[in-house]
Parts: C-alpha cells; sequence; structure tokens
C-alpha cells in the first residue's frame, strides 16, 4: 500500500479507502459484526488507513462497529465521516447542511465512534437550501473546536465547491480539501467539471462506486452469469445494465481475461490510473471481495488496454468543453501559431 496526500494538505491517506456503508445488517444486507472485523482487518494487514463512513450508514451501526475497531490504535487511522442525510423523518431539522444538523450529526458521530475528533468531515450531499456562508462557517468552527482536523464534500455541484472554496480563502476560513463523487467506467460525466475544478484547486478526490454497484465485477457479464451463483444487487432494468454500460462492462471482462486478473480488479486500476489524486473507495460484505480489490494495488492497466476502455466508455463533454476544442475555434483563438506553443499546464 502506498500514500497519497489528500488536496492541499499535508494529510497522509491509504491509496485506496475502504468504505463501510456495509458494516451491519440493519438495512438488509451488509456484513455481520465478526465479519466486518475480519474486512477492517485484512485491510489494516494490508496497510490501510483511511476509513470512509457516515452518521446514517446502516442506521449507525457503521459507525459503532468502527468505533469498537479504531479504539485500540485510534491515531493510526485517518477516519473519514460524513453528516447532511436525515436520521429523523419527522423533523424538518433532522436532515441538511445547515449548523443545527451539522452539530448535532458531529456530536453523535464521536460518541459512536469513541473519538474526540474527526479526521475528515464529509458534507454528504448539498441540499440546494442552506447558504454556502453558513456551511463554511460552521465547518471552520468545528475545525477550529478541535472536534474535526480536515473538511471535504461530497455529491455537490462543481460551482458550489468553487463558491466555497473561493469564500474559505477570502475569509481565511478552513476550506475543503476533499472531493467525494461518484465516478467509473459507467460514471464519467465527473470530467466535464469536476475533476477539472479538483484538480485546479488542489482537491483530492475519493471516488465511490468504482465498480458500479457490481456491473463491472463480472457478475452480470453472459459468459459469467451461468457460474455465477453470488447473490445480486443490480435488477435486469437498471440503468446501469443498459445496453451501452454492458458493452463496457464486457470489454472489461475481456481485457481481464486476457492479463488473468478479475474484472473488478481492472475496473478499480482504470480508476486508480487517472490523472489527478482519485482514491477508489472499496466495500465489501465478504472478506474474499476484499481480499480481490487488495490484490488490484499489485499491478497497473498497459496504455493499450487503458486505451480500449477510454475508447469503449467515452462521453461527451458538451458544451462549452467540446465548442472550445474543435479546431475552428482553436484556429480563431490562436491563429497560426497554435502548433507552436507548448503548454505546461495540460
Amino acid at each position: 500500500m502506498r500514500y497519497k496526500l489528500l488536496g492541499k494538505s499535508g494529510l497522509r491517506v491509504s491509496e485506496m479507502a475502504l468504505g463501510t456503508m456495509t458494516f451491519g445488517e440493519d438495512w438488509g444486507f451488509g456484513a455481520s459484526k465478526e465479519e466486518s472485523a475480519k474486512i477492517f482487518n485484512l485491510f489494516v494487514e494490508a496497510g490501510g488507513n483511511f476509513i470512509d463512513t457516515a452518521n446514517n450508514y446502516t442506521n449507525g451501526s457503521s459507525e459503532t462497529f468502527l468505533g469498537e475497531l479504531i479504539k485500540p490504535n485510534r491515531e493510526q487511522f485517518v477516519i473519514a465521516t460524513k453528516y447532511s442525510l436525515s436520521t429523523r423523518s419527522h423533523d424538518p431539522n433532522g436532515g441538511g447542511n445547515h449548523r443545527k444538523n451539522m452539530i448535532q450529526s458531529v456530536e453523535a458521530s464521536l460518541k459512536r465512534l469513541q473519538t474526540d475528533y474527526i479526521d475528515v468531515l464529509w458534507l454528504h450531499a448539498w441540499d440546494f437550501l442552506t447558504p454556502v456562508e453558513e456551511v463554511m462557517r460552521g465547518l471552520d468552527d468545528l475545525v477550529r473546536a478541535g472536534k474535526v482536523l480536515y473538511i471535504g464534500i461530497s455529491d455537490t455541484p462543481a460551482w458550489i465547491v468553487s463558491q466555497a472554496n473561493t469564500l474559505a480563502a477570502l475569509r481565511g476560513w478552513t476550506p475543503f480539501i476533499g472531493l467525494q463523487i461518484e465516478y467509473s467506467l459507467l460514471q464519467r460525466t465527473p470530467e466535464r467539471d469536476l475533476l477539472p475544478m479538483a484538480r485546479a484547486l488542489d482537491i483530492g478526490v475519493t471516488a465511490w462506486g468504482p465498480m458500479a454497484g457490481g456491473a463491472l465485477t463480472g457478475k452480470y457479464s453472459s459468459q459469467l452469469e451461468s457460474a455465477n451463483l453470488e447473490p445480486k444487487r443490480l435488477s435486469p432494468n437498471s440503468a446501469r445494465l443498459n445496453a451501452k454500460n454492458t458493452e463496457i462492462a464486457q470489454m472489461v471482462v475481456e481485457i481481464a481475461k486476457e492479463i488473468s486478473k478479475s474484472p473488478a480488479q481492472v475496473a478499480l486500476n482504470w480508476v486508480r490510473q487517472q490523472s489527478g489524486v482519485i482514491i477508489p473507495i472499496v466495500g465489501a460484505r465478504k472478506e474474499s471481495q476484499l481480499k480481490d480489490n487488495l490484490a488490484s494495488l499489485d499491478f497497473i492497466l498497459d496504455d493499450n488496454h487503458l486505451n480500449k476502455l477510454h475508447e469503449v466508455s467515452k462521453i461527451e463533454l458538451g458544451f462549452p468543453h467540446d465548442f472550445l476544442s474543435s479546431e475552428p475555434v482553436l484556429n480563431v483563438l490562436h491563429g497560426d501559431t497554435r502548433l507552436l506553443i507548448d503548454n505546461h499546464r495540460k
């Protein structure tokens, strides 16, 4: 296991993060307490230190299990949890980005995690109700109080993240050092704005769903399905199993066979090998699943395989990206010297 600096910080986190939404069986799936401990210990033995959870995962069981597991060596781990999603559906203030929910969520998480500080607190999802000033000042207060060390933001438009970090810089408040997004061969739309923004602002990225909910693991391949009796999360009507995505998944399976690796490892390494700091979040219901995921760290995909995956999964960036990269516009912008200009910022 190698380590990366998370965004514009000195915080060292493992190149793969352990997602713990599967810790607990409260939601009808997931791992028992005993299996969760096996998964956690395997990750730690491999050198992992970056653990991802949330205040509402498995109704709080995820944080509770994790609190017991990290207690003997708390300082060794970078614990990232989240606030925003409602924990009391009848209460209008039981969820959201506002200060009241922020504080009550953090206090409850600290108790479940049996710790007096959170390494990284993520805003879980933008609510489009709370002023960005309230969010950033509230988060800065938590950092200054020592209850949170760093902050990140998840599932939020790029323009809001940019506005928030610009405001933080102007006011001397704590900026976001992390961005959590869905990103995989089946979900490349973050390449339009979120990922370029993260690179420009030096924000580290953690990618949830790198295997697209199992769609890229080979479970749903026509070649493997008959032999694979493992329960499947996706229904046959899932958008992740449409014709285009099935074509992408099939390419993953073909490359995996060619290099004698699992489809999940190929899908993970495609994410890991994209430009910038991108850390895949892997979750598992069984120790064997995590063991397979960790084996992706032992190799990289070559350029030929990366190009095949890029071509089969490429998306249109849309306006203004495609417009600005078109030959007529580039020629009008730069004239005859366009090809003579070396751009070190690419």
